[in-house]
């Protein structure tokens, strides 16, 4: 595994700056892996590795980045939570763990660098300075992953009788005897409308 300095300029560029957020998510997916026993998750142990985030901010680009597990690969999966936290499951041993940010290490940070302004750069130097056990809260958990969810998993393809569009992995829902996809069942749940 590459060292945190590294892996912090690496964030940088792949998120376009450095901040708080990135040092933190850095460090989580670090620890997760440290408690997985996972050493190389974006080489020889690349398929072992999924992981949840909570949130969609910064740590997020930066979990993805340290774990190599993306999107696309289905490896990365996304629950809009809110939380700063993230759950890393190891496929091979069924072993998970959930790492959640403490609120209480900005106040921390405020006290440990009391001169330091603003508070993001007092918050960036205590992230990087302070425990994994000042930082986190950790919990092991099992995560019982659908063998559609895996990566590399592939599904059958259904056409939507209702705007003709494709669907993957039995995103459907019965309305009335038809299978719509989930924006045709539901269009007050769209995230975008057809103009009139």
């Amino acid at each position: 595994m590459e060292s945190i300095d590294d892996l912090l300029v690496k964030a940088e560029a792949a998120h376009g700056h450095l901040c708080a957020g990135q040092i933190l998510g850095v460090r989580m997916a670090l620890l997760g892996l440290e408690r997985l026993g996972i050493a190389d998750p974006r080489g020889a142990d690349r398929k072992r590795l999924v992981t949840y985030v909570e949130i969609d901010r910064c740590a997020t680009d930066a979990i993805a980045l340290v774990t190599g597990c993306r999107l696309g690969k289905r490896a990365l999966k996304f629950r809009d939570w809110g939380k700063m936290a993230a759950t890393f499951v190891d496929l091979a041993s069924g072993q998970g763990v959930r790492i959640v940010a403490l609120e209480d290490s900005r106040e921390l940070a405020r006290q440990l660098y009391p001169h330091i302004e603003p508070k993001s750069r007092q918050q960036m130097l205590a992230y990087r300075d302070l425990s994994d056990e000042q930082l986190f809260r950790e919990q092991a958990v099992r995560v019982r992953l659908d063998g559609a969810e895996l990566p590399g998993t592939r599904s059958e393809r259904v056409i939507c009788p209702r705007c003709g569009e494709g669907v993957n992995f039995g995103r459907l829902a019965d309305v009335a005897g038809e299978r719509l996809c989930l924006s045709c069942a539901n269009p007050a749940l769209r995230y975008w409308q057809p103009e009139a």
